[in-house]
Protein backbone atom coordinates (compact mmCIF):
# COMPACT_ATOMS: atom_id res chain seq x y z
CA UNK A 1 0.00 0.00 0.00
CA UNK A 2 1.91 3.11 -0.92
CA UNK A 3 1.48 6.41 0.71
CA UNK A 4 -0.38 4.75 3.79
CA UNK A 5 -0.12 7.58 6.91
CA UNK A 6 2.23 7.27 9.56
CA UNK A 7 -0.01 6.51 12.19
CA UNK A 8 0.89 7.66 16.29
CA UNK A 9 -2.01 6.59 17.76
CA UNK A 10 -1.76 5.54 21.45
CA UNK A 11 -4.27 2.81 20.93
CA UNK A 12 -5.73 0.76 18.30
CA UNK A 13 -2.46 1.31 17.07
CA UNK A 14 -0.25 0.68 13.96
CA UNK A 15 0.05 -2.55 13.24
CA UNK A 16 2.79 -3.86 10.74
CA UNK A 17 1.86 -3.76 7.26
CA UNK A 18 3.10 -7.44 6.16
CA UNK A 19 0.41 -8.90 8.46
CA UNK A 20 -1.80 -7.02 7.24
CA UNK A 21 -1.50 -8.23 4.14
CA UNK A 22 -0.63 -11.88 5.03
CA UNK A 23 -4.76 -11.39 7.29
CA UNK A 24 -6.09 -9.58 3.98
CA UNK A 25 -4.86 -13.16 2.26
CA UNK A 26 -5.99 -15.01 4.68
CA UNK A 27 -9.57 -13.49 5.26
CA UNK A 28 -11.73 -15.75 2.74
CA UNK A 29 -9.93 -19.21 3.59
CA UNK A 30 -7.36 -19.76 6.03
CA UNK A 31 -4.81 -22.49 5.12
CA UNK A 32 -6.97 -24.67 2.86
CA UNK A 33 -9.72 -24.73 5.91
CA UNK A 34 -12.55 -23.06 3.17
CA UNK A 35 -13.33 -19.79 6.37
CA UNK A 36 -11.92 -17.29 7.75
CA UNK A 37 -10.43 -17.13 11.21
CA UNK A 38 -13.65 -15.45 12.39
CA UNK A 39 -15.78 -17.90 10.95
CA UNK A 40 -14.52 -20.99 13.38
CA UNK A 41 -15.24 -22.57 15.86
CA UNK A 42 -12.92 -22.08 19.04
CA UNK A 43 -12.73 -25.59 20.04
CA UNK A 44 -12.19 -26.76 16.32
CA UNK A 45 -8.52 -27.96 15.75
CA UNK A 46 -7.87 -25.46 13.63
CA UNK A 47 -8.33 -22.62 15.99
CA UNK A 48 -6.77 -24.56 18.63
CA UNK A 49 -3.59 -24.68 16.09
CA UNK A 50 -3.39 -20.94 15.70
CA UNK A 51 -3.91 -20.22 19.63
CA UNK A 52 -1.51 -22.66 20.31
CA UNK A 53 1.18 -21.40 18.25
CA UNK A 54 0.53 -17.63 19.15
CA UNK A 55 0.81 -18.69 22.82
CA UNK A 56 4.13 -20.60 22.02
CA UNK A 57 5.14 -17.61 20.08
CA UNK A 58 4.65 -15.44 23.13
CA UNK A 59 7.03 -17.84 25.31
CA UNK A 60 9.47 -17.39 23.37
CA UNK A 61 9.33 -14.10 22.43
CA UNK A 62 8.99 -12.72 26.48
CA UNK A 63 11.14 -15.86 27.85
CA UNK A 64 8.30 -16.71 29.81
CA UNK A 65 9.80 -19.62 31.99
CA UNK A 66 7.63 -22.80 32.13
CA UNK A 67 6.00 -22.40 36.20
CA UNK A 68 4.12 -19.36 34.30
CA UNK A 69 0.79 -19.57 32.61
CA UNK A 70 -0.22 -17.01 29.83
CA UNK A 71 -3.89 -16.67 29.11
CA UNK A 72 -6.02 -14.76 26.05
CA UNK A 73 -8.62 -13.18 28.11
CA UNK A 74 -11.22 -10.04 27.30
CA UNK A 75 -12.00 -6.84 28.70
CA UNK A 76 -9.00 -4.89 28.34
CA UNK A 77 -6.36 -3.52 30.96
CA UNK A 78 -9.38 -1.75 32.78
CA UNK A 79 -10.94 -5.17 33.06
CA UNK A 80 -7.89 -6.48 34.86
CA UNK A 81 -8.06 -3.55 37.62
CA UNK A 82 -10.92 -5.65 38.79
CA UNK A 83 -9.83 -9.00 37.70
CA UNK A 84 -6.59 -9.01 39.42
CA UNK A 85 -7.60 -8.01 42.64
CA UNK A 86 -10.71 -10.76 42.81
CA UNK A 87 -7.97 -13.03 41.90
CA UNK A 88 -5.36 -12.18 44.28
CA UNK A 89 -5.70 -10.30 47.07
CA UNK A 90 -8.61 -12.35 48.99
CA UNK A 91 -10.37 -9.26 49.74
CA UNK A 92 -7.07 -7.82 51.95
CA UNK A 93 -4.29 -5.81 51.69
CA UNK A 94 -2.84 -4.26 48.03
CA UNK A 95 -0.32 -1.97 47.48
CA UNK A 96 0.00 0.73 44.44
CA UNK A 97 2.64 3.06 42.68
CA UNK A 98 1.13 5.73 41.16
CA UNK A 99 3.05 7.28 38.12
CA UNK A 100 0.17 8.40 35.82
CA UNK A 101 -3.17 8.26 34.84
CA UNK A 102 -3.42 4.69 34.37
CA UNK A 103 -1.75 3.58 37.61
CA UNK A 104 -4.37 6.14 39.53
CA UNK A 105 -7.31 4.10 37.59
CA UNK A 106 -5.91 0.78 39.26
CA UNK A 107 -5.83 1.95 42.61
CA UNK A 108 -9.27 3.19 42.12
CA UNK A 109 -10.90 0.25 40.99
CA UNK A 110 -8.96 -1.82 43.24
CA UNK A 111 -10.46 0.34 45.92
CA UNK A 112 -13.81 -1.71 45.40
CA UNK A 113 -12.33 -5.20 46.06
CA UNK A 114 -9.69 -5.04 48.52
CA UNK A 115 -7.48 -3.03 50.71
CA UNK A 116 -6.11 -0.68 48.10
CA UNK A 117 -2.78 1.53 49.62
CA UNK A 118 -0.94 3.92 47.65
CA UNK A 119 2.81 3.16 48.81
CA UNK A 120 4.10 5.94 46.27
CA UNK A 121 2.63 8.64 44.21
CA UNK A 122 3.93 11.23 41.82
CA UNK A 123 2.50 14.53 42.06
CA UNK A 124 -1.60 14.43 40.64
CA UNK A 125 -1.73 16.49 37.51
CA UNK A 126 1.87 16.62 36.74
CA UNK A 127 3.55 13.22 36.44
CA UNK A 128 6.99 13.80 35.61
CA UNK A 129 9.01 11.16 37.28
CA UNK A 130 8.95 7.73 39.29
CA UNK A 131 9.03 7.52 43.22
CA UNK A 132 12.54 6.15 43.85
CA UNK A 133 11.70 2.71 45.20
CA UNK A 134 13.68 3.52 48.60
CA UNK A 135 10.95 5.65 49.65
CA UNK A 136 8.12 3.94 48.71
CA UNK A 137 5.68 2.55 51.68
CA UNK A 138 4.86 -0.97 51.33
CA UNK A 139 2.39 -3.00 53.98
CA UNK A 140 4.23 -5.95 55.01
CA UNK A 141 0.66 -7.80 54.59
CA UNK A 142 -0.26 -6.85 50.98
CA UNK A 143 -1.17 -9.34 48.99
CA UNK A 144 0.78 -7.63 45.47
CA UNK A 145 2.17 -4.38 44.88
CA UNK A 146 1.13 -2.93 41.20
CA UNK A 147 2.50 -0.35 38.85
CA UNK A 148 1.98 0.46 35.24
CA UNK A 149 5.62 -0.33 33.72
CA UNK A 150 4.28 1.97 31.15
CA UNK A 151 1.93 5.17 31.44
CA UNK A 152 0.80 5.47 27.96
CA UNK A 153 -0.97 8.91 28.60
CA UNK A 154 2.03 10.68 30.85
CA UNK A 155 4.86 9.18 29.30
CA UNK A 156 7.11 7.46 31.89
CA UNK A 157 8.12 4.34 31.99
CA UNK A 158 10.16 2.11 34.38
CA UNK A 159 13.84 1.10 32.90
CA UNK A 160 14.56 -1.48 35.33
CA UNK A 161 11.48 -3.24 37.31
CA UNK A 162 11.93 -2.67 41.45
CA UNK A 163 12.94 -6.13 43.75
CA UNK A 164 10.19 -6.42 46.01
CA UNK A 165 12.26 -8.87 48.10
CA UNK A 166 15.34 -5.81 48.34
CA UNK A 167 12.70 -3.89 49.30
CA UNK A 168 11.76 -6.21 51.91
CA UNK A 169 8.05 -6.83 50.53
CA UNK A 170 6.68 -10.70 50.01
CA UNK A 171 4.34 -9.36 48.07
CA UNK A 172 4.04 -10.51 44.30
CA UNK A 173 4.49 -7.75 41.94
CA UNK A 174 1.54 -6.85 39.48
CA UNK A 175 2.83 -5.11 36.05
CA UNK A 176 0.34 -3.72 33.52
CA UNK A 177 2.79 -3.29 30.73
CA UNK A 178 0.16 -2.73 28.13
CA UNK A 179 1.86 -0.32 25.93
CA UNK A 180 5.61 -1.61 26.30
CA UNK A 181 5.25 -4.98 25.74
CA UNK A 182 7.41 -6.44 23.12
CA UNK A 183 9.56 -3.92 23.29
CA UNK A 184 11.90 -4.78 25.71
CA UNK A 185 12.40 -7.65 28.26
CA UNK A 186 10.91 -8.85 31.34
CA UNK A 187 12.70 -10.10 34.46
CA UNK A 188 10.30 -12.96 35.59
CA UNK A 189 12.13 -13.16 38.70
CA UNK A 190 11.13 -9.92 39.72
CA UNK A 191 7.20 -10.55 38.21
CA UNK A 192 4.14 -12.62 39.91
CA UNK A 193 1.94 -11.37 37.11
CA UNK A 194 1.81 -9.00 34.33
CA UNK A 195 -1.19 -8.15 31.78
CA UNK A 196 -1.64 -6.31 28.93
CA UNK A 197 -4.37 -4.99 26.30
CA UNK A 198 -3.15 -6.42 22.87
CA UNK A 199 -4.45 -3.02 20.79
CA UNK A 200 -1.50 -1.16 21.77
CA UNK A 201 1.48 -2.98 20.75
CA UNK A 202 0.52 -6.42 19.69
CA UNK A 203 -3.10 -6.77 17.93
CA UNK A 204 -6.42 -5.08 17.01
CA UNK A 205 -8.56 -4.66 20.24
CA UNK A 206 -10.68 -7.18 22.35
CA UNK A 207 -7.63 -9.60 23.45
CA UNK A 208 -6.16 -8.79 26.35
CA UNK A 209 -2.79 -11.10 27.57
CA UNK A 210 -2.63 -12.36 31.18
CA UNK A 211 1.14 -14.07 32.32
CA UNK A 212 0.63 -15.79 35.91
CA UNK A 213 2.86 -17.66 37.94
CA UNK A 214 1.33 -20.87 39.10
CA UNK A 215 1.65 -20.34 43.10
CA UNK A 216 -0.78 -17.07 42.32
CA UNK A 217 -3.37 -19.27 40.62
CA UNK A 218 -6.50 -20.75 42.84
CA UNK A 219 -7.03 -17.86 45.06
CA UNK A 220 -10.19 -16.06 43.68
CA UNK A 221 -12.68 -14.37 45.86
CA UNK A 222 -15.88 -16.17 45.86
CA UNK A 223 -17.11 -13.06 44.47
CA UNK A 224 -15.13 -13.07 41.26
CA UNK A 225 -17.28 -14.29 38.07
CA UNK A 226 -15.85 -17.60 36.44
CA UNK A 227 -14.89 -16.50 33.17
CA UNK A 228 -12.48 -14.23 35.15
CA UNK A 229 -11.00 -16.31 37.69
CA UNK A 230 -7.63 -17.37 36.11
CA UNK A 231 -7.32 -20.90 37.93
CA UNK A 232 -10.42 -21.76 35.42
CA UNK A 233 -9.05 -20.06 32.62
CA UNK A 234 -5.73 -21.74 32.64
CA UNK A 235 -7.80 -25.10 33.05
CA UNK A 236 -9.42 -24.52 30.30
CA UNK A 237 -6.24 -23.49 28.16
CA UNK A 238 -7.90 -19.75 27.47
CA UNK A 239 -11.09 -21.77 25.99
CA UNK A 240 -13.57 -21.19 29.31
CA UNK A 241 -15.33 -19.21 27.33
CA UNK A 242 -14.86 -17.78 23.49
CA UNK A 243 -12.29 -16.30 23.54
CA UNK A 244 -11.59 -13.35 20.90
CA UNK A 245 -10.27 -15.39 18.62
CA UNK A 246 -9.53 -13.05 15.48
CA UNK A 247 -7.50 -10.27 17.68
CA UNK A 248 -5.88 -13.66 19.22
CA UNK A 249 -5.18 -15.18 15.24
CA UNK A 250 -4.09 -11.36 14.64
CA UNK A 251 -1.99 -11.34 17.62
CA UNK A 252 -0.09 -14.42 16.48
CA UNK A 253 0.79 -12.78 13.06
CA UNK A 254 2.48 -10.15 15.23
CA UNK A 255 4.92 -12.62 17.26
CA UNK A 256 5.72 -14.17 14.06
CA UNK A 257 6.41 -10.96 12.29
CA UNK A 258 8.48 -9.71 15.83
CA UNK A 259 10.83 -12.81 15.49
CA UNK A 260 11.10 -12.84 11.72
CA UNK A 261 13.13 -9.34 12.67
CA UNK A 262 15.13 -10.55 15.34
CA UNK A 263 12.46 -10.76 18.08
CA UNK A 264 12.27 -8.40 21.24
CA UNK A 265 16.25 -7.49 21.43
CA UNK A 266 15.66 -5.88 17.83
CA UNK A 267 12.67 -4.21 18.89
CA UNK A 268 14.11 -2.53 21.67
CA UNK A 269 16.80 -1.59 19.89
CA UNK A 270 14.20 0.02 17.25
CA UNK A 271 12.69 1.68 20.09
CA UNK A 272 15.31 3.49 21.66
CA UNK A 273 16.71 4.64 18.18
CA UNK A 274 13.20 6.25 17.84
CA UNK A 275 12.48 7.77 20.79
CA UNK A 276 16.66 9.06 20.25
CA UNK A 277 15.98 10.51 17.49
CA UNK A 278 12.46 12.48 19.01
CA UNK A 279 13.30 13.17 22.26
CA UNK A 280 16.86 14.44 21.19
CA UNK A 281 15.32 17.05 18.60
CA UNK A 282 12.60 18.29 21.41
CA UNK A 283 15.23 18.75 23.58
CA UNK A 284 17.04 21.04 21.17
CA UNK A 285 14.15 22.97 20.21
CA UNK A 286 12.63 26.32 21.80
CA UNK A 287 9.35 25.30 20.08
CA UNK A 288 9.01 22.29 22.03
CA UNK A 289 8.69 20.77 24.99
CA UNK A 290 9.01 17.43 26.93
CA UNK A 291 8.35 17.72 30.80
CA UNK A 292 9.65 14.32 32.11
CA UNK A 293 12.29 13.68 34.30
CA UNK A 294 14.68 11.96 31.47
CA UNK A 295 15.17 8.69 33.10
CA UNK A 296 11.58 8.00 33.29
CA UNK A 297 10.67 8.76 30.00
CA UNK A 298 8.64 6.32 27.42
CA UNK A 299 10.30 4.62 24.92
CA UNK A 300 6.99 4.05 23.12
CA UNK A 301 4.85 7.31 23.99
CA UNK A 302 6.28 10.59 23.94
CA UNK A 303 3.59 13.43 24.94
CA UNK A 304 5.48 17.02 23.90
CA UNK A 305 3.52 20.39 24.03
CA UNK A 306 4.34 23.80 21.48
CA UNK A 307 5.43 26.23 23.60
CA UNK A 308 2.87 28.61 22.11
CA UNK A 309 -0.16 26.39 22.51
CA UNK A 310 -2.27 28.81 20.24
CA UNK A 311 -0.75 27.13 17.41
CA UNK A 312 -1.64 23.33 18.29
CA UNK A 313 -4.57 23.14 15.54
CA UNK A 314 -2.37 24.57 12.98
CA UNK A 315 0.47 21.70 13.95
CA UNK A 316 -1.79 19.23 13.67
CA UNK A 317 -3.88 19.96 10.90
CA UNK A 318 -0.16 20.46 8.82
CA UNK A 319 0.81 16.95 10.35
CA UNK A 320 -2.21 15.40 9.14
CA UNK A 321 -1.56 17.15 5.41
CA UNK A 322 1.87 15.07 5.88
CA UNK A 323 0.21 11.95 6.38
CA UNK A 324 1.55 12.22 10.13
CA UNK A 325 -2.04 11.43 11.84
CA UNK A 326 -3.08 10.35 15.40
CA UNK A 327 -0.58 13.07 17.11
CA UNK A 328 -3.02 14.87 19.45
CA UNK A 329 -2.41 14.68 23.22
CA UNK A 330 -4.27 12.68 25.23
CA UNK A 331 -7.61 14.88 27.04
CA UNK A 332 -6.28 15.13 30.39
CA UNK A 333 -2.91 16.33 29.58
CA UNK A 334 -3.43 17.63 26.47
CA UNK A 335 -0.35 19.09 23.89
CA UNK A 336 0.57 16.15 21.50
CA UNK A 337 1.71 12.56 21.87
CA UNK A 338 3.92 10.12 19.29
CA UNK A 339 3.08 6.52 19.96
CA UNK A 340 6.19 4.75 18.72
CA UNK A 341 5.29 1.47 18.76
CA UNK A 342 6.93 -1.73 17.28
CA UNK A 343 5.43 -1.14 14.22
CA UNK A 344 5.91 2.55 13.77
CA UNK A 345 8.94 2.71 11.15
CA UNK A 346 11.75 4.97 12.21
CA UNK A 347 11.79 6.71 8.78
CA UNK A 348 8.22 7.74 10.50
CA UNK A 349 9.67 9.75 13.04
CA UNK A 350 11.82 10.89 10.57
CA UNK A 351 9.07 12.16 8.91
CA UNK A 352 7.50 13.18 12.03
CA UNK A 353 10.98 15.29 13.14
CA UNK A 354 11.27 16.59 9.49
CA UNK A 355 7.45 18.30 9.85
CA UNK A 356 8.21 19.63 13.45
CA UNK A 357 11.78 21.14 12.26
CA UNK A 358 9.69 23.17 9.49
CA UNK A 359 6.66 23.87 11.51
CA UNK A 360 9.13 25.16 13.58
CA UNK A 361 10.78 27.33 10.74
CA UNK A 362 7.27 28.55 9.31
CA UNK A 363 5.43 29.70 12.70
CA UNK A 364 9.11 30.22 14.68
Amino acid sequence: MANRPYNFSAGPAVLPEEVLRQAADEMLDWHGAGMSVMEMSHRGREFLSICEQAESDLRDLLAVPEHFRILFMQGGGLGQNAIVPMNLSRGAEADFIVTGSWSQKSAEEAARYCQAGIAAATESGAHLSIPDPASWVLRPQASYVHLCSNETIDGIEFQQLPDLAALGSNASLVIDCSSHILSRTIDWSKVGLAFAGAQKNIGPAGLTIVIVREDLLGRAMSICPTVFNYKKVAEAGSMYNTPPTYAIYMAGLVFQWVKRQGGVAEMERRAIERSNLLYQFIDASNFYVNRVAPAARSRMNVPFALRDESLNEAFLAGARAKGLVQLRGHKSVGGMRASLYNAMPVKGVRALVAYMREFTVSHG
